[in-house]
């Protein structure tokens, strides 16, 4: 997941996972410039939190709690367990 440190919608996202038992890898894209360029040119967004899981990218926060309410969610975190 791409992120920064002063993203509300980043710590819901972690919030939101957490409460989902699910683990990430946390990409802090407002200190590594590098790393904000390969976040674009992975998803062709600007925003964060950018959230993969797998090789998926699912969008942002918004996306992840529609995945969620659609009950695709659980099957997905349970493919990458």
């Amino acid at each position: 997941m791409y992120t920064t440190a002063i993203c509300p919608y980043c710590v819901a996202t972690k919030n939101f996972l957490k409460s989902r038992g699910a683990s990430w890898t946390e990409v802090r894209v407002d200190t590594d410039p590098a790393r904000r360029a390969e976040m674009m040119e992975r998803t062709r967004r600007t925003s964060v939190p950018q959230i993969f899981i797998g090789e998926r990218h699912v969008g942002g926060y918004d996306e992840l709690v529609a995945l969620d309410r659609a009950g695709e969610l659980k099957s997905l975190l349970e493919t990458q367990a």
